[in-house]
């Protein structure tokens, strides 16, 4: 297999694709242990990178894939995978956020080359915001892994007004992101690049209260059935087996991901 490799090139900015997903990372219990389960299941590689010794960058032949970092004194059950979404403005985005019932759990705080605030939206689905420098070989990233970021909530549009107001979606400023409505799904495009799907399920249907909201991480893969079974054997489990194109996955700490074969992932899969 030809091998991907990252060009050393200028620092892309946040405010450069402001509004788009920019980043995912993972909030573990056990660093060497989190290592050693998703290369075993994603076949990453591992580096130290600006954040420190309790933070690690994974990569798939030189393309960066996520990060993770060990976060003390969670309760069994809060260990998950987070998007984060590019912003121009870190603390304005928080002001936003809270003026529009959202919720902050961490930050704004500096961690150099940028600042990032941890957060929840209205029905409790919790993401990111970063603002600053991205992380090297961005573009790549985004081409190459995650697939995509999905939110499953109770509804769609409520969840779609409250992130366009929130990382100004659909506005008038150049370069922000675009959203559409296909397929019961919200839809957004940067760059002209689908890079996130909001679903709730169908349009005439009732608001399903045993929803729990949360954004999805996919992940592209080769082979999906070869990544749950290696999950199954490195203490992790599997939520919903979908075949080989696509299935949900837990690993030890119970943080939930999507393993997808190719680049396109089936909106509105359900991890409950």
């Amino acid at each position: 297999m030809k091998s991907r490799s990252v060009a050393v090139s200028e620092a892309l900015s946040s405010r450069s694709v402001f509004g788009a997903p920019c980043w995912v990372s993972l909030a573990t219990r056990d660093l060497t242990a989190a290592q050693k389960f998703y290369s075993a299941v994603l076949n990453w590689d591992w580096r130290v990178g600006k954040l420190g010794e309790q933070y690690r960058f994974a990569s798939i032949e030189g393309v960066p894939v996520a990060g993770v970092s060990v976060v003390e004194g969670l309760p069994d059950g809060a260990f998950a995978w987070t998007p984060f979404f590019a912003t121009a403005d870190a603390d304005e985005t928080v002001a936003r956020s809270q003026e529009r019932g959202g919720t902050t759990a961490v930050g704004p705080i500096s961690f150099p080359p940028g600042r990032a605030a941890l957060l929840a939206d209205r029905d409790g689905a919790v993401f990111g915001i970063w603002e600053g420098e991205l992380v090297a070989g961005w573009e790549e990233w985004r081409r190459a892994a995650p697939a995509f970021v999905e939110l499953h909530t109770r509804d769609a549009l409520d969840a779609a007004i409250f992130y366009a107001e929130v990382l100004r979606w659909a506005s008038e400023t150049e370069g922000c992101c675009t959203v559409e409505y296909a397929d019961e799904t919200v839809v957004l495009r940067s760059r002209g690049d689908i890079v996130a799907r909001i679903h709730s399920g169908a349009a005439d249907s009732a608001r399903d209260p045993t929803i729990r909201p949360r954004w999805q991480i996919h992940f592209t893969v080769a082979d999906v059935q070869a990544c749950a079974e290696a999950a199954e054997i490195h203490g992790g489990s599997i939520l919903v087996e979908a075949g080989p194109a696509e299935a949900v996955l837990r690993d030890p700490d119970g943080a939930r991901f999507v393993v997808n074969h190719g680049m396109a992932p089936r909106p509105g899969l359900r991890t409950d």
